[in-house]
């Protein structure tokens, strides 16, 4: 019987053809971004429904009572491939740090009958998915197989196969319907590593690179711990522990526009399926307003060159580090314009509203704009979440 970690670095190394390194119980798989958008429309409305994900104290069950978010696409995805049970097909699981939830069988149907139907009925809000919970084997393309829990959906409208959850598993609270279970949670695929001791710790952390022209980018996924893909000492901030978002990678930071102050030191979130970077609405107001942005018809701010070049940095305070997003890390990658309906030449900003004001809800999301900028730590033994520096901080990769 093979190891789960002989297993997980033989499925990285037939899905990518690249080298898996595991290193003293570390596993590092290579990710290839996707963009699986046809339009701005698509990413929006998908941000849209995680931001009420975020602030409800629970899942809906039923048709009557889903978010009214029907979502086709996501924007910037990074997917892992498996097989389930005896089924025939193979599954693109998009990474999701904000459920712990693997769920199959959103799109391409679950077809396999070596499943164990648990009963459990379950539900998640942001992506309308409803299910049954199921223990089945999880194939990877070398035909190696393990046992774990998984979602599969009897409804859920996604252009996508499904969900690989690397939440806090306290994420999947009230996610399963069973009145019986209320208190019942699903551990993420960080925490069935850790749990059956494949891994050292409860440690997922994620490196994504910028767009660059014509190069096809590559992301970091390890399991265990951290590897040296960053350019400075690892920091790190508590997860908030007041709820609801104490149950995600909930944080607290304060930003700033220069020297002007947009958000005090308060809660948000930390989100690599959010697409944008999101601020309170009266954040947002007064970043529009110093940038000089004016709302374009896709609903992104834009700017004239000569505001890009005036555009000042924006800094994020998590503990006692400044985390610094230059100009360049402020504007949608000009190369991909055409995916949100805009000219080769316009400039579009990465920063969008909440429609919720300072101190209702949450104050930000640092969503894939901002991670793309730093290599990140989801901490789940430490409850934490870890920032550094990269090559690509201070990239100037998209203007």
């Amino acid at each position: 019987m093979f190891s789960v970690l002989s297993l997980l670095a033989l499925l990285v190394s037939s899905i990518t053809g690249l080298p898996v390194e595991v290193h003293n119980s570390l596993i590092t798989l290579p990710m290839t971004r996707r963009l699986t958008f046809s339009n701005v429309t698509d990413i929006l409305r998908h941000d849209e429904a995680r931001m009420a994900a975020f602030t409800r104290e629970y899942s809906t069950l039923g048709p009557r009572a889903r978010v009214d978010f029907p979502l086709s696409n996501i924007g910037v995805a990074y997917t892992v491939a498996v097989n389930v049970g005896n089924s025939p097909i193979t599954y693109n699981l998009i990474v999701d740090s904000s459920s712990s939830i693997t769920w199959v069988g959103t799109r391409n149907p679950y077809l396999s009958s070596t499943g164990i139907n648990t009963g459990e009925p379950v539900a998640v809000n942001y992506f309308q998915g409803i299910g049954t919970i199921f223990k089945d084997l999880l194939t990877f393309t070398n035909g190696l197989s393990i046992e774990m829990p998984i979602a599969v959906a009897t409804s859920a409208p996604l252009g996508f196969d499904g969900v690989l959850g690397i939440g806090p598993q306290m994420s999947s609270l009230y996610a399963l319907q069973n009145q019986n279970l209320q208190e019942h949670t699903i551990p993420s695929v960080t925490d069935y590593l850790h749990m059956h001791n494949a891994i050292r710790r409860g440690v997922v952390s994620i490196f994504f690179q910028p767009v660059v022209r014509g190069v096809v980018n590559h992301g970091q996924l390890t399991f265990g711990g951290t590897d040296p893909m960053y350019s400075d000492k690892l920091k790190y901030t508590p997860v908030t522990p007041i709820p609801p978002l104490s149950r995600y990678w909930g944080i607290n930071q304060s930003i700033t526009y220069g020297n002007m102050e947009l958000i005090p030191y308060t809660t948000g979130v930390v989100d690599c399926s959010c697409t944008f970077l999101y601020i309170a609405s009266d954040a947002y107001e007064r970043y529009k307003d110093a940038t000089g942005g004016i709302v374009n018809a896709n609903g992104l701010l834009q700017v004239t060159i000569a505001k890009y070049d005036a555009l000042r940095v924006l800094k994020f305070y998590i503990g006692l580090e400044i985390y610094r997003l230059n100009s360049d890390a402020q504007i949608w990658p000009r190369s991909l314009n055409y995916m949100v309906n805009g000219y080769e030449h316009d400039i579009f900003l990465v920063v969008k509203s909440l429609n919720t004001p300072i101190g209702v809800e949450h104050a930000f999301i640092n969503g894939y704009v901002f991670l793309q900028r730093f290599y990140t730590v989801f901490d789940s033994d430490r409850s934490q979440v870890g920032f550094a520096r990269t090559e690509f901080t201070a990239a100037t990769t998209n203007f």
